[in-house]
């Protein structure tokens, strides 16, 4: 069976590359990749076991499984959900009639569409059949622990309440769309800990290559698929260097599923150095990968959208995107492109969505991830920092970073620069960036030898042309006693991550404090007067190391890069009424796995973990915590889930004061303030709350296809993605009429009340109602007490009015406190606020 998988998945590429150049060359030089949706339902519509979650938390999963069996059996035409590939042909032969194009996919269980290579006029007369409902131009896509588990408590906390890490996610499937994974890697293997079944629902297969094995998925890596069909008709897929196969050759699939459900205790080996053990937020659960991301280009939207159609066919419980769209969609809102409307499908199917917010804060309306039925995460700092130090003959020391030890004991080295170490055959004029320290061959050993040798840190190393680990190769090779690096002058306020070093070594990333370094450096040498030789290096100094972490850091903080909301309705941009992010988890500076052919960081290449930060490694804390969830509430909705993360945040610190957010990329941690929603939506996650939140704040397909429906002139487009009549829904359903745990205002019109409805999922409970008004509104909830009884529900409404005329965005909080210990938090966001006129 792996053997003929594997001889037909060569046809396929060769039929690909045979393929695409005929109709590049022959036909049009303006063939694009279109994703085409047909105005017919697609599979999953027709399974009348999956229904709409808004009226309750239960789907009966057994029978999604058996809908997803007949795959592996006998389809015959009469099964239309199983014909639509078929179906697609003939469209395109019906309407292209003869014509050159080529079929990338066939979308079936979320979508039913097809990505299709052909010219603009093809492209035309497809729109125009009465068959297909909408045209789309692909467009790309960009990707976006060992102390994080006990930053979050889960050892005491969660984990405990699951039976410890030994079970923790055991039956849930997470489902990456990535770039791929190391199967090889320990974090992934399934002979740790006690057997256990691949779970009956799942029903997905591992791709076999050469180059990733039929032994490569197990009992853990239940699945494994790669997409690539649109990079590869642009020409840009090199199927060496970005591997045909699940195989990560990048490094950033395999860190994000290790950091969502990861086995627990693997030894965090890097540089020779033991940074402890590593564990997955659910080191239990299943990992299922669909790889649409590449390290030299990115990725595609119609690959993102086969993979997630797959993920939901093969019937995964939760999907985790650490990737975001390269531009705002266009069109009347951002919430219809074709990856989100996908995600809503999978959404109705039942599985939780999880997605990174983005890198590009921190500026305000930053947000990459837009629709309220996708669960949105921003990356915050956690307490535990990596620092080093360098202390210099004139009794100063300096900061720096790096992961590395100190110098011997305390003995003091002589510093040599690397432009006053060159060999007879080298000089400064003949190599502009020798001083980056790349090649051995360019310097004296001699003088090296047993010194302390100053690199500069250029653009060059931000840019991945030269690399600390090749400048600590070149100390090394030259025996030097140690490695130290300024910083360029032209690198301005550049953020580094802790990089490792297999010797003593320190990167001083401080412009300012890489002066006073060069300055005590220049002012102790000694040079003749006559011949301006330099005599004698008198600088000299010791190096403390950075190899122990500090764990006084107050956090979490809302890291810099971290996008931010509100959250873009349009490419205007309006502001939509839905709070971006959800909430915050640890996104910087974690240690997680990395493929052994990983070259997203040239520092860690050949290592088997590495430390990255970002809303990417932020998003998978959030997708592995939901596995605990669904393990203990197996009949909670996709909404049910965020519901339970969202209201149990927390908006302090360790130290008890507000969670803090970075303002600027120049010099983050002296400019920085109070967060608000904007910045971390409900708060910092807290795990082990939310696997008892009280309460539940539900909302189910029917709501959000209600929603869309009240945008204005968005029937027709509704009508293009999803097939249904706008008719059918409720169209007065605004973003804030949506019944989620939050409520946004983008435009208070003098007066609003707002209704939410919650249910209890606990025993009967008394609830007491406090609240904080935004600045400029005034707000009342009703009721301010009740009594709910397990199961029960009850609507609260919140009544708005604006005090005074304001573009200022305020924010506030309404509390819901439990007499059994349950707090419930739900925030406010009022952008514009219009008061009523007064006049004598």
């Amino acid at each position: 069976m792996g053997n003929l998988y594997f001889v037909l998945l060569l046809l396929f590429w060769f039929g690909m590359l045979l393929l695409v150049p005929c109709l590049c060359q022959n036909d049009s030089d303006d063939a694009n990749v279109y994703i085409v949706a047909l105005r017919q339902v697609p599979s999953s519509h027709y399974d009348s076991e999956l229904r709409s979650v808004g009226n309750g938390f239960k789907y009966d999963d057994s029978r999604r499984t058996q809908f997803q069996k007949p795959r592996f059996g006998n389809i015959t035409k009469k099964d239309k959900r199983y014909d639509i590939s078929g179906v697609h042909d003939s469209l395109l032969k019906k309407v292209l009639k003869g014509e050159k194009y080529l079929k990338l996919y066939s979308y079936h269980y979320l979508i039913n569409g097809f990505a299709v290579l052909v010219t603009q006029d093809q492209a035309k007369k497809l729109s125009r059949s009465s068959e297909v409902s909408n045209v789309i131009l692909d467009f790309s896509v960009r990707t976006a622990t060992t102390h994080t588990p006990q930053f979050l408590g889960l050892p005491q906390g969660a984990w405990s309440q699951e039976g410890g890490f030994e079970t923790a996610g055991e039956g849930v499937v997470i489902g990456f769309v990535d770039t791929g994974i190391d199967p090889t890697h320990p974090s992934f293997s399934d002979k740790h800990g006690h057997p256990y079944p691949v779970p009956a629902h799942y029903s997905g297969i591992c791709e076999v290559t050469r180059d990733f094995p039929s032994d490569s998925c197990n009992r853990k890596l239940v699945g494994a698929r790669h997409f690539a069909a649109s990079a590869i008709t642009r020409g840009i897929f090199n199927s060496t260097q970005d591997y045909a196969s699940p195989l990560d050759g990048d490094g950033h699939g395999t860190h994000t599923a290790s950091v969502a459900a990861g086995n627990h205790g693997i030894p965090v080996i890097v540089a020779g150095n033991h940074f402890g053990n590593a564990s997955g937020m659910a080191p239990r659960s299943h990992i299922a990968v669909y790889k649409a991301l590449y390290k030299r280009f990115g990725g595609f939207a119609a690959d993102v959208v086969a993979a997630i159609d797959q993920a939901a066919q093969d019937g995964v419980d939760i999907i985790s995107l650490s990737i975001t769209p390269n531009r705002r969609p266009p069109g009347i809102a951002t919430f219809f492109n074709p990856i989100d409307m996908a995600l809503l499908s999978a959404v109705r199917a039942g599985i939780f969505v999880v997605q990174a917010a983005g890198n590009t804060g921190p500026s305000p309306m930053s947000m990459s991830s837009f629709s309220p039925w996708i669960f949105t995460v921003g990356a915050a700092s956690h307490d535990r920092t990596y620092s080093n130090s360098i202390f210099l003959g004139s009794n100063v020391t300096v900061p720096g970073v790096g992961l590395a030890p100190g110098t011997d004991g305390n003995k003091i080295y002589k510093l040599i620069h690397a432009h006053h170490a060159l060999n007879n055959d080298t000089t400064v004029a003949d190599d502009m960036y020798v001083g980056e320290c790349q090649d051995a061959s360019k310097f004296n050993k001699d003088l090296v030898q047993g010194n302390l040798l100053i690199c500069s840190y250029s653009i060059r190393f931000v840019l991945g042309t030269s690399t600390i680990k090749q400048a600590s190769e070149t100390a090394k090779n030259l025996s030097a006693a140690g490695v130290v690096f300024y910083m360029d002058p032209f690198v301005i306020q550049y953020q580094l991550n802790p990089v490792p070093m297999n010797m003593p070594g320190i990167i001083i990333a401080s412009t300012n404090d890489s002066k006073i370094l060069m300055q005590y450096y220049n002012s102790s040498l000694e040079i003749d007067a006559v011949t301006k030789r330099i005599v004698k290096f008198g600088a000299v100094a010791s190096i403390c190391g950075g190899l122990k972490a500090n764990y006084k850091n107050a956090a979490p903080k809302v890291m810099y890069y971290s996008a931010r909301g509100p959250d873009p309705e349009d490419s205007l941009p309006h502001q939509a009424d839905i709070l971006k992010p959800n909430l915050l988890a640890p996104g910087n500076s974690i240690w997680a796995a990395w493929s052994y052919h990983g070259t997203d960081s040239a520092e860690f290449q050949g290592e088997n973990f590495a430390i990255m930060s970002g809303t990417s490694m932020a998003a998978p804390h959030v997708a592995g915590l939901a596995a605990l969830i669904r393990q203990k509430f197996p009949n909670f909705s996709p909404a049910a889930v965020g519901s339970a993360l969202s209201t149990t945040t927390s908006s302090y610190d360790r130290n008890g004061g507000p969670i803090m957010a970075q303002r600027s990329y120049a010099s983050p941690d002296l400019n920085q303030s109070p967060a608000t929603p904007f910045d971390m939506g409900s708060g910092f996650v807290n795990a082990t709350a939310a696997l008892n939140p009280g309460l539940i704040f539900d909302t189910g397909y029917d709501d959000y296809m209600s929603f869309l429906c009240a945008i204005n002139g968005s029937a027709p487009v509704v009508l293009n993605y999803t097939g249904q009549n706008c008719l059918l829904y409720n169209s007065t359903v605004n973003g804030p009429d949506l019944n989620l745990p939050s409520i946004t205002l983008s435009n208070l019109n003098q007066s609003r009340v707002v209704q939410r409805t919650i249910q209890n999922i606990a025993g009967n409970e008394t609830y007491s109602v406090g609240w904080s008004a935004p600045y400029g509104v005034s707000i009342k909830v009703s009721p301010t007490h009740f009594s709910i009884a397990n199961g029960d529900r009850q609507v609260l409404s919140v009544f708005f009015n604006a005090t005074i005329n304001s573009s200022v965005a305020s924010f506030g909080r309404i509390g819901l406190f439990g007499n059994q210990g349950h707090v419930v938090n739900i925030p406010l966001s009022v952008i514009a606020k219009i008061s009523y006129n007064i006049t004598s």
